[in-house]
């Protein structure tokens, strides 16, 4: 009863588990500076690859996915990084920009590189951790997306007659999958005839990895880190000449019109199983509150069925093993209803900024729960 008492205060502050998943975390509403927003995640693997984070201050809302692979190590990188890089960047040059986000994206992939410097002898393995990398910011009137990866951001408008929520993509998925990402890998390596190989049933860069553009993966970006013998000790060796992943983003710059209702960033878990209709479609027809993790739960469902399951039984999966039925799902859902606030609004006044980030891992926080340790929040 006591552990239950602080713990309801808590969730309303920090979002709070699902009653029915225990790898779900979710955050029902919150406002931002121009409507209000919804988070969900549910983990699969044995440690969670994905996080994601919602900053909102009275002249800029920021929103960052990231969908870690090879380990967490990337994706919790990012998240101490990227926001401050583009605040610090943003602050100086006067305002967001396409230059400020390229500039906040190089910074971030820097300060990884060095990290992964300086682990090398103790850690080796650290050099085939990466992660996608999906950020929305919006600035007077302005959205910007930007993205490495294939994690995706989906706006919801109204159709031009008003009787519907059409589903518009802003976002590139840079994922060998798709025939034009190929097509783009294999012209910037026309003396490599296995660039892209069929393997396991998809299309991987050297038979290794989906993406083409992410954060980290050093040893597909440094010939260096995969030819030096200590990584041969974890991993196997990669020919390379040059550098086979970039993190150079793709950027869409869009002015926000009447008619843009909502904006869903989710991770490729989301968009394995729901298409981009489909994924509008749910947001549109239900209730804000608590819509980011009705998305979740939809996925599962659709990825329980696939395996002539259902949602019930998924749910009771360990993590971990549970990676076998869906993957890590993160998924942020903006909606854009009200005006920014002025920009003569106080900076003194607190109650105007918020962060939220998903839990570190979501396994650990409702261990602690239940054991009733529950006093620290990542």
């Amino acid at each position: 009863m006591m552990l239950e008492m602080c713990r309801r205060p808590l969730e309303k502050c920090f979002g709070g588990g699902d009653g029915g998943d225990g790898l779900l975390w979710h955050m029902d509403l919150k406002p931002h500076s121009s409507g209000d927003y919804s988070i969900a995640v549910v983990q699969a693997n044995s440690a969670l690859e994905d996080q994601g984070q919602v900053f909102s201050s009275p002249f800029a809302t920021y929103v960052g996915v990231y969908d870690g692979h090879g380990g967490p190590e990337a994706s919790r990188f990012i998240t101490n990084r990227l926001f401050r890089f583009l605040h610090k960047f943003a602050t100086e040059q006067g305002g967001l920009s396409e230059d400020v986000i390229r500039q906040a994206f190089d910074a971030t992939e820097e300060e990884f590189l060095e990290l992964v410097k300086r682990s090398w002898m103790v850690r080796p393995q650290i050099a085939s951790v990466g992660s996608c990398c999906l950020v929305g910011a919006i600035a007077d009137g302005l959205l910007y997306v930007a993205n490495l990866g294939d994690s995706r951001a989906v706006l919801g408008r109204r159709s031009s007659d008003g009787q519907a929520v059409v589903a518009e993509r802003l976002s590139t998925d840079h994922n060998v999958a798709v025939e034009e990402v190929r097509k783009e890998v294999k012209d910037l390596h026309p003396d490599d005839a296995h660039i892209v190989v069929f393997t396991r049933g998809v299309w991987r860069i050297k038979g290794i990895i989906q993406v083409s553009r992410s954060i980290g993966d050093v040893y597909l970006k440094k010939p260096e880190f995969n030819r030096d013998p200590l990584f041969h000790h974890f991993g196997m060796p990669v020919s390379l000449k040059k550098p086979v992943m970039t993190a150079e983003p793709s950027i869409v710059v869009r002015k926000l019109q009447p008619q843009d209702m909502f904006l869903i960033f989710a991770t490729d878990g989301l968009w394995e199983h729901l298409n981009d209709e489909t994924a509008v479609k749910i947001v549109s027809k239900n209730p804000r509150a608590g819509i980011a993790k009705r998305l979740v739960r939809a996925a599962i469902g659709e990825a329980a069925r696939k395996r002539e399951l259902r949602y019930d039984n998924v749910r009771r999966i360990k993590r971990g093993v549970r990676r076998h039925f869906h993957d890590d799902i993160t998924v942020i859902v903006i909606f854009l209803d009200h005006s920014q606030v002025s920009s003569n609004a106080s900076l003194k006044d607190q109650s105007l900024f918020s962060c939220t980030n998903v839990p570190v891992d979501i396994f650990s926080m409702n261990e602690e729960a239940a054991d009733g340790s529950l006093h620290t929040f990542p």
